[in-house]
C-alpha cells in the first residue's frame, strides 16, 4: 500500500507540475488576448472545464500527501512527508484564497490589473508545486 500510494503521490504531483508550468507560462498570459466581448464566456468556461481536469489531481495529490503518513514507504522520513503537506496545504490555501477570487472577478468582465495579479501570484504556486515535483521525485529515488 505504502507504494501504490507514493506513485500516486508522483503521479499527481508531477501532472499538476506540467500542468501549473503550462497555465504560468502559456494559458494565464494569452487571457489578454480573448476580447472583451468574449472574455466572460471564455472565463466561464475555462473555470468549468479547467475544474475536470484539475480537481482530480488536487484531490489526489492531498489525500496520498495525507495517507503517507500511515503508508509511509522505506527511506522516506517522516520530515518529507510533512514538508509534502505543508506544500499542498499552501498551494490549496493560495488556490482558494487568492487565485479562485481573482477568477471570479474576472467572470464579471477582463480587468487588466486582476489578471496582471493573476499571472504574477501564479508564480508562488508554479514554484511551490515544482518544489513539490522535486520532493516527490527524492522520495521514490532509491536511497543508499
Amino acid at each position: 500500500m505504502a507504494i501504490a500510494t507514493l506513485l500516486l503521490q508522483v503521479a499527481s504531483t508531477l501532472a499538476m507540475v506540467g500542468l501549473i508550468w503550462f497555465v504560468q507560462v502559456v494559458h494565464y498570459p494569452l487571457f489578454s488576448r480573448v476580447g472583451q466581448s468574449e472574455f466572460k464566456r471564455y472565463e466561464t468556461d475555462h473555470q468549468r472545464l479547467t475544474t475536470w481536469v484539475v480537481m482530480p489531481l488536487m484531490l489526489t495529490e492531498i489525500a496520498t500527501a495525507v495517507l503517507l503518513i500511515w503508508y509511509r514507504p522505506m527511506g522516506v522520513g517522516s520530515i518529507a512527508i510533512w514538508l509534502g503537506i505543508g506544500l499542498v496545504a499552501a498551494i490549496w490555501l493560495i488556490t482558494f484564497t487568492v487565485q479562485v477570487p481573482q477568477h471570479a472577478i474576472l467572470t464579471a468582465s477582463f480587468d487588466a490589473e486582476t489578471h496582471r495579479k493573476l499571472v504574477t501570484g501564479n508564480w508562488l504556486r508554479t514554484v511551490l508545486w515544482t518544489v513539490r515535483g522535486v520532493l516527490v521525485l527524492w522520495m521514490v529515488c532509491p536511497k543508499t
